[in-house]
């Protein structure tokens, strides 16, 4: 068995994509929707992709509690260069072992998003 995507619903797609295509640099695969939904897929093929999903339906305020999104970019310092210039602040990173950094983020609906860097020995 493979894991082929996760799913978060978005307040605005446009500023979605402007956060996770524009600035994280994921490609859109596939972009569809029934009628009152837009829907994008965003990845790479094989792999596991991200589906964002805009519906007329509300949104909590809050995303759910305990989700975050991992991912691992290839040049962390210049997407913190990009994230900075658009105005997204990241604090200090942690690190809970000396060959990893993991910088956490938000999203435009305030899902956790987590940068992990890892470290040469």
């Amino acid at each position: 068995m493979t894991f082929s995507w996760a799913t978060i619903r978005v307040r605005n797609l446009e500023d979605s994509l402007a956060f996770y295509h524009n600035l994280l640099g994921l490609p859109i695969h596939d972009r569809f929707g029934p009628p009152g939904h837009q829907i994008v897929m965003l990845g790479t093929d094989p792999g596991t992709k991200l589906e964002l999903i805009e519906s007329a339906e509300p949104l909590p305020e809050v995303p759910a509690p305990g989700l975050s999104l991992g991912f691992a970019p290839e040049n962390m310092r210049k997407l913190l260069s990009t994230l900075e210039a658009a105005g997204i602040s990241c604090p200090p990173p942690m690190s809970p072992n000396p060959s990893l950094r993991f910088y956490f983020i938000q999203d435009p609906d305030g899902y956790v998003i987590q940068l992990v860097e890892t470290l040469s020995p």
